[in-house]
C-alpha cells in the first residue's frame, strides 16, 4: 500500500468513526422533577407567566407541607439554543404568527419532550395552556418516572426474593434494607440524611376490599391494620396510622395492566409526633385471587419530600405480577383480613 492510499484509507475510517460517534444519542440532564421554560422577560413577569407557575408549579398533593409540582427555571428565547436544548422536559412559548401547540421528542437528547406553545395574542397563548396543562404534566410526570427508574436500574436487589415471596417482580434498589419479614409481608427502609424511605409489599384477600362501596375507608382500615401489626414506634401504642385530620386523595388507575386504586395521603404515629406522606397501590390480581398491595412512605421532617415520594412511586410502578402463585397455607395477614 502507497502513501496515498495509506493516508486516504486512515481519512476514511476517522470520517466513519465520526459519523458513528454523532449519531450516539447524547443523554438528557437535570435535576429530577426541574422543568425549562423558554420564554421572554416580557410574557413570564405577566399573565403568561402567572397561569404557568399556576399550572406548573401547584402544590402536589399527598404532602403535609406545600411543595410545588415542578421547579420551574426560566430562560429567554435567544437562550433557546446551548446548554438549555439537553435538558429532559423544555417548554418553549413564544408569539408568532399563528397559534399552535406540538410536541417533540428526543428532538437533541434522549429522554426528552419539547413543548412548543405560540399564538398571535397573550389570550391565545393562555388558552392553549389552559387547553394542554394536563396533558403536559401527565407526560413530564411520566419521564421523571423513567427517569427515576434508569437511576435505580445501576444497582437493584436480586428478584428471586421478590418472585419467591409474592410472585412479583420489582426493581428495588440496592440502598434498601429489609427491615422485616413475615409471610406475606416485607418492610424495606433506605436511610436518608434527613430521615429515611420506606416501602411496603403485604397482600390481603381479594373479597376485603373489593366488596366494600366506600374503598377509601376499606383502604384506611387496611393500612391501619398493618401499621397495628407491624409499623410502631419506640414507645408503647404507637401505630402507624393514616392521619385523620386530612382525606386522603384516592383514583382508579390501571397498574401492570390490571385494575389498581391509588391513595396518597398523611401517616402519623398514634401518641407521638412523626408523620410524613404516603402512596398506597392497591392492585386488583385476579390470576392469583388476591389484592397485591405497595405502599411507600416517607419520614423527613427537616427536608422537602417531593423527589423522595417520586423515586418510591417510581419503585412501586415497576412491578410486574405473574400469572399464579405457588399454593400455600393462609398467611397470617390473610387469615386477619378474612375475618
Amino acid at each position: 500500500m502507497n502513501k496515498i492510499h495509506f493516508i486516504l484509507l486512515f481519512v476514511s475510517i476517522f470520517f466513519i468513526s465520526c459519523q458513528q460517534q454523532n449519531t450516539t444519542p447524547k443523554k438528557t440532564n437535570g435535576k429530577i422533577n426541574n422543568i425549562s421554560v423558554i420564554i421572554d422577560d416580557l410574557l413570564w413577569n405577566g399573565e403568561i407567566g402567572d397561569s404557568i407557575r399556576n399550572k406548573f408549579a401547584s402544590p402536589v398533593i399527598g404532602l403535609p407541607q406545600e411543595e410545588p409540582l415542578f421547579t420551574i427555571n426560566q430562560y429567554p428565547v435567544k437562550l433557546m439554543e446551548g446548554f438549555m436544548t439537553d435538558n429532559r422536559n423544555i417548554i418553549v412559548i413564544k408569539k408568532d404568527t399563528k397559534e399552535d401547540f406540538k410536541i417533540e421528542k428526543n428532538k437533541i437528547a434522549i429522554p426528552q419532550n419539547v413543548f412548543y406553545i405560540s399564538g398571535k395574542a397573550a389570550d391565545d397563548i393562555l388558552c392553549l395552556i389552559q387547553t394542554h396543562a394536563a396533558e403536559i404534566i401527565k407526560i413530564m410526570h411520566q419521564t421523571e418516572i423513567e427517569e427515576c427508574q434508569r437511576i435505580n436500574r445501576k444497582s437493584l436487589l436480586s428478584t428471586k426474593f421478590f418472585k419467591d415471596s409474592f410472585n412479583i417482580k420489582i426493581e428495588m434498589p440496592s440502598n434498601y434494607e429489609l427491615m422485616l419479614q413475615k409471610e406475606d409481608f416485607v418492610w424495606f427502609k433506605k436511610e436518608i440524611i434527613s430521615g429515611n424511605n420506606s416501602i411496603l409489599i403485604y397482600q390481603i384477600p381479594m373479597n376485603r376490599l373489593e366488596t366494600k362501596r366506600d374503598k377509601v375507608s376499606g383502604i384506611i382500615q387496611m393500612r391501619d391494620s398493618i401499621g397495628k401489626l407491624y409499623i410502631h414506634g419506640k414507645e408503647l401504642n404507637t401505630d402507624m396510622i393514616t392521619e385523620e385530620a386530612y382525606a386522603p386523595y384516592f383514583s382508579n388507575i390501571v397498574l401492570d395492566h390490571k385494575k389498581a386504586y391509588e391513595t396518597k395521603g398523611t401517616w402519623e404515629l398514634k401518641n407521638d409526633f412523626m408523620s410524613g406522606p404516603f402512596i398506597n397501590y392497591a392492585i386488583v390480581d385476579k390470576d392469583n385471587d388476591r389484592i397485591i398491595v405497595l405502599e411507600g412512605f416517607c419520614y423527613s421532617p427537616s427536608k422537602e419530600k417531593r423527589d423522595l415520594m417520586l423515586e418510591l412511586e417510581a419503585i412501586i410502578k415497576s412491578v410486574k405480577i405473574d400469572k399464579k402463585t405457588s399454593s400455600k397455607e393462609t398467611s397470617k395477614i390473610m387469615a386477619m383480613f378474612t375475618r
